[in-house]
């Protein structure tokens, strides 16, 4: 029984402002369920010493299934964090779902982790939940990249598989990515299903982890999957170029076990790994801000520096996050000074690769199809149409869907899926993506380039040239914390329910609403043809498309961070062979409609 003291003192914080509005229904829900009993002591220590804040960042809410699984701060108890329950909760939710599609017994999974701190422990604890429901469970023995993941639970044939794992997320947070039986990360009707078997998590099966092992309802894997899916990256080569100088950095990640092994066995003799990043260490101790996204460009710094003060004749620079599923790439122009390749023109470069190395080899066909999201370049599927191929780009955001599209589609003539935040996809030998196949094309690509005495920026410059002017642009609207969700969700509703006529310059003619499926004429505000299909919590504004410079903005509230992304994407018309007016205007349009847009958020949320 729960104290009516601690009750009291819940209401009392609550009612004071001191907890926001999940925390008291969740403090209670943990204070009087026998299967969180464990937890009690500790809980009612907090109350009594009126640890509000803590609390409240431990309970305000229960950590949902986004694009990417589940994925948040790490903390010591509550549904709000990434902990011991939690994790075994979704293991938990995972394993009785999976029976109730008829996998009654038998069936089994294999788990994989990240270098994060807490890593091994959480996957120990997946292991274990899940052979308390039966399943055989093939653990890694080590920490290893999301794509080797996926290509185990299709080389073991698993029921599903486990990633633990937050990506590119700052040191404090751990994750859940769940994965079905193709290698994919769950999409519907399983995810919600997982996550209502989640909810009713009571009593949660335990095993022990060394009984388990001996027994060999864990099984613990190696080197023989590691040397399988190398092998599988690398017969994707397209080109026998092997010269390129370049510096690969892990950002103390998995990527060593991924992205450089492909790399080595692959022949490349000239790539070197960026040491003061090479140690597995979940604190990201040598990169900038302790924040290992390849997306944020600081995290080059220390290799460029490094570089220059060593004279090394690298000319690309690669970077793949902790889980290595996707991969930043800057590259070295004439006058020695490295720029960054947006994932957009990354994706739209190898596109054009793989399509041009197809056709020399005779293997094109009119069937052929790459993949892309909603918000990735349109750049992409033009590339595509130039070759004479398919471009599916109907996807909501997430890699799952590119995997979806190629279950659908068949992997027969799918050459590369792409999605604009450095995620990338050939071959059939996994459903997620991964940075070691997007590592062995750029460095091809750009090795025979070098040898034309052209760069990766020449050859963006030729696409151009021959399909229209492509810039894109990101911005980030945060609302973090207990109150974050709120304040996103009111400019959703904003967004949804008064478009505005314009962003700055931006004349708006057209918003398309893939939650609803409604798309309007904002001028007249009148009813156009509606959306079928796909259908998500997206918007998607056009201007008029008429005009020689089209601008588009997507938004959406994000899966995996408290924030609403928008996508800028602008093609401007290249008038006889002029690149560089094209490039002004349309670079100058993407800065007007970001700088639009946060003045239109700002003053959005300064009404609340």
């Amino acid at each position: 029984m729960t104290s009516p003291d601690l009750l009291e003192s819940i209401d009392k914080a609550a009612a004071a402002g001191k907890l926001t509005s999940g925390s008291p229904t969740n403090l209670k829900a943990w204070l009087s369920r026998d299967c969180l009993s464990s937890f009690r002591p500790r809980i009612t220590e907090f109350i009594k010493a009126e640890r509000w804040p803590e609390l409240d960042a431990m309970f305000w809410t229960a950590i949902p299934f986004g694009t990417g699984g589940r994925r948040g701060p790490m903390g010591e108890m509550g549904p709000a964090t990434i902990n011991d329950r939690t994790i075994a909760e979704s293991a938990h939710g995972m394993a009785v779902y999976l029976r109730s599609t008829g996998c009654t017994t038998g069936g089994s999974v294999v788990i994989a982790h990240d270098t994060r701190n807490n890593s091994a422990k959480f996957a120990a604890i997946a292991a274990t939940t899940f052979a308390a429901h039966g399943l055989k469970v093939f653990l890694f023995n080590g920490h290893r990249a999301t794509p080797a993941l996926s290509f185990a639970v299709r080389k073991l044939q698993c029921s599903i598989g486990v990633m633990i794992s937050a990506s590119h997320n700052p040191p404090a947070d751990n994750g859940f990515k769940a994965y079905w039986s193709n290698g994919g990360q769950v999409i519907a009707p399983h995810d919600k299903g997982i996550i209502r078997e989640v909810e009713r998590a009571e009593q949660i099966p335990e095993a022990d982890f060394q009984q388990c092992l001996q027994n060999q309802s864990i099984v613990l894997i190696g080197e023989d999957i590691d040397s399988a899916y190398v092998h599988e990256v690398v017969q994707l080569s397209e080109s026998t170029n092997r010269t390129l100088n370049a510096v690969f950095t892990p950002l103390h990640g998995v990527g060593e076990t991924s992205v450089y092994a492909v790399i080595q066995q692959a022949g490349f003799q000239n790539v070197q790994i960026f040491e003061p990043h090479r140690a597995a260490d979940g604190n990201f101790p040598n990169v900038p801000g302790h924040l290992p996204n390849p997306e944020n460009l600081q995290v080059f710094d220390p290799v460029i520096q490094w570089i220059h003060t060593t004279g090394n004749p690298a000319e690309l620079i690669l970077a793949s996050d902790p889980d290595a599923d996707r991969l930043g790439v800057m590259a070295r122009d004439a006058q020695g000074t490295f720029h960054s390749l947006s994932g957009n023109q990354i994706g739209a470069l190898i596109t054009d690769y793989l399509f041009r190395k197809r056709k020399a080899s005779g293997r094109f066909s009119p069937q052929d199809y790459v993949v892309e999201t909603l918000v990735t370049t349109p750049l992409t599927k033009a590339v595509a149409a130039h070759h004479g191929g398919r471009c599916f780009s109907e996807l909501l955001v997430g890699f799952k869907y590119i995997a979806q599209t190629i279950e659908e589609n068949g992997a027969k003539h799918f050459v590369f899926g792409t999605e604009e935040s450095i995620g990338f996809l050939a071959g059939d030998y996994c459903r997620d993506k991964d940075a070691a196949v997007c590592a062995l094309y750029i460095l091809e690509l750009a090795g025979e380039l070098k040898e034309q005495g052209r760069t990766l920026m020449d050859q963006l410059d030729e696409l151009y040239k021959t399909c229209g002017y492509y810039c894109e642009g990101q911005k980030s609207i945060y609302c973090e914390g207990p109150t974050g969700k709120a304040k996103i969700d009111g400019l959703m509703h904003t967004l949804r329910q008064q478009p505005p006529k314009a962003f700055g310059n931006m004349q708006i003619s057209e918003v398309a609403d893939y939650q609803t499926g409604v798309r309007i004429d904002v001028q007249s505000a009148q009813p156009l043809p509606p959306i079928t299909q796909p259908r998500g919590d997206l918007l998607i504004y056009h201007s008029d498309p008429t005009q020689p410079v089209r601008v588009q903005i997507a938004g959406r509230p994000s899966g995996t961070e408290p924030k609403i992304k928008f996508y800028f994407f602008c093609q401007a018309d290249v008038s006889n062979g002029d690149l560089t007016s094209a490039k002004l205007a349309g670079d100058t349009a993407i800065r007007d409609a970001q700088k639009a847009l946060a003045t239109w958020a700002e003053s959005q949320l300064s009404k609340n």
